[in-house]
């Protein structure tokens, strides 16, 4: 088995200059045009759904599958936040809202247009 160098194994990891740096180009992610992640295209139908997994009991809605970008994305899990007077994030194409707020969040996206099914029972 041949000895790899620090190069075949991606190189750079981070720099106190720019921070994670991508181990492709060797930019700053922020900066990185190669390895952009891209997000599955859809069947067009948001699911929402409540989970509790590893977040201690706590119960969190999650609303998945939203044919937005990412700008559009973040206003929409404003606005859905605002609705239920909540909590919550967007990561990774996914809006998390605190609570069991199923109902107001389907009620909420169905007058925006969008085509909504509720998940996971």
């Amino acid at each position: 088995m041949a000895k790899k160098s620090l190069f075949d194994l991606g190189g750079l990891v981070y720099s106190t200059e720019v921070g994670r740096t991508c181990p492709v180009c060797r930019q700053a992610i922020a900066d990185c045009v190669c390895h952009v992640p891209k997000r599955p295209a859809g069947d067009g139908i948001v699911r929402v759904s409540r989970e509790t997994k590893g977040r201690a009991g706590k119960g969190v809605t999650l609303v998945k599958g939203v044919p937005l970008d990412d700008d559009a994305l973040i206003a929409l899990g404003k606005k859905l936040k605002a609705t239920c007077g909540s909590g919550g994030t967007v990561k990774e194409g996914v809006i998390e809202v605190q609570g069991d707020h199923v109902d107001k969040i389907m009620a909420a996206l169905v007058a925006q247009g969008f085509t909504v099914k509720r998940a996971g029972g």
